[in-house]
């Protein structure tokens, strides 16, 4: 490998050289840490550390409980909520069941696809029909929720 690098140099020394006008852009690396916790409630929460956002979702367990969405409710945006409040609810063909705040904070971002497309919730739960962002107020909150085995517990027994 080396012979072949002394070998361009010396028939094209521009070849090792880079270019100054490069469009390398430093940046500091940065950890960010995503944690997912659950609720009994069956509402899940993926907390992001670096911007202080919790994605609120409702879980698979829970959309295969309810069947078919027809209709979801959702909070309105700048809203502050506490731990285990009621933020919206969920409509189905077999039930209605209330949605409730994982964690305390203030309602940041709304999925507003789910007012015309409900059935996302049953397609994609945990992804693509997630319901609210929450700026959180307490952090601390996410590790008091329940970790995925101790969530899958909670509903196999």
């Amino acid at each position: 490998m080396q012979s072949i690098v002394r070998q361009m140099s010396r028939y094209n020394p521009s070849a090792l050289r880079v270019p100054k006008h490069t469009n390398l852009i430093a940046r500091p690396l940065a950890r960010t840490l995503v944690t997912k916790r659950y609720t009994v409630e069956h509402e899940s929460v993926s907390f992001d550390d670096a911007t202080g956002l919790g994605v609120i979702t409702i879980t698979d367990h829970a959309q295969e409980a309810l069947g078919d969405v027809v209709f979801v409710e959702l909070p309105t945006i700048g809203t502050e909520v506490k731990q285990g409040e009621q933020i919206g609810a969920v409509e189905s063909v077999k039930a209605a069941s209330d949605i409730y705040a994982p964690v305390s904070g203030t309602i940041e971002e709304i999925n507003e696809t789910l007012s015309s497309e409900p059935g996302l919730l049953n397609k994609s739960p945990e992804d693509k029909g997630w319901l609210c962002k929450i700026k959180l107020s307490d952090p601390s909150e996410v590790e008091k929720l329940l970790d995925a085995d101790a969530y899958r517990a909670s509903y196999e027994n």
